[in-house]
């Protein structure tokens, strides 16, 4: 029934989310003042969609803010959330493809797998930005996804925390589990088909009743 379950990184899998706000936060009063809401803006985007937004024809400036990430994403501490090994084995027990489809870029995973050597390994596969064509809040990345994985969008689970992560998702035709972990369930849920704290509160059963309705409701042509 669910071809591939597909994962976001940041907020979903590893818990990162507060680290980067306090970054984009600090580049945000730093560079853009008059933009209030700077990092929950630009929470989900690709670092590429990121300097075509707000740094067009500011050169000099991306290339400051791209070695600060890459200095700050080095030094980062990546933890995973609870019940995410749990989850993850429950999947793949069924024989569920499991894959990260994450708007971070080759460098911050390289950054990732020195703490986590053994996260990539619970994936099938890992799509970072370098495989998207337009970055979340389109729908490309997990269309993308899909294919590569064999299956249509509407025969994929998403899991996802941010607002552009889930507007992706819901727009790519896939069934979308939110995740409050950055957001409130009411935010969460204007996106999201089903709405869990996190994996570790994530019924695989539930998933495959909802999704299945679903299909029964409105069968892929």
């Amino acid at each position: 029934m669910i071809k591939a379950a597909l994962f976001d990184l940041d907020g979903v899998i590893i818990d990162t989310e507060g680290q980067y706000f306090r970054f984009w936060d600090s580049i945000g009063k730093a560079f853009f003042p008059e933009i209030a809401d700077f990092a929950n803006r630009i929470k989900g985007n690709t670092l590429t969609a990121i300097f075509t937004d707000y740094f067009e024809g500011k050169e000099t400036l991306a290339k400051d803010v791209e070695q600060r990430l890459r200095a700050f994403e080095d030094a980062m501490n990546y933890e995973m959330f609870p019940g995410v090994e749990t989850f993850l084995s429950q999947t793949r027990a069924v024989g569920i493809p499991c894959a990260i489809v994450t708007s971070s870029n080759r460098n911050k995973m390289a950054s990732l797998t020195k703490q986590l050597p053994t996260l990539t390994a619970m994936f099938d596969r890992v799509f970072t930005a370098e495989d998207a064509g337009r970055g979340k809040p389109f729908p490309d990345c997990y269309q993308r996804a899909a294919e590569t994985m064999g299956a249509s969008p509407e025969e994929c689970v998403v899991f996802e925390d941010s607002v552009n992560g889930l507007r992706a998702g819901h727009d790519s035709g896939a069934f979308v589990v939110g995740l409050t972990t950055t957001n409130s369930h009411d935010i969460v849920g204007q996106w999201a088909d089903m709405v869990c704290e996190g994996l570790h509160n994530c019924p695989l059963e539930a998933i495959v009743q909802a999704m299945a309705r679903r299909q029964a409701d409105y069968p892929t042509l």
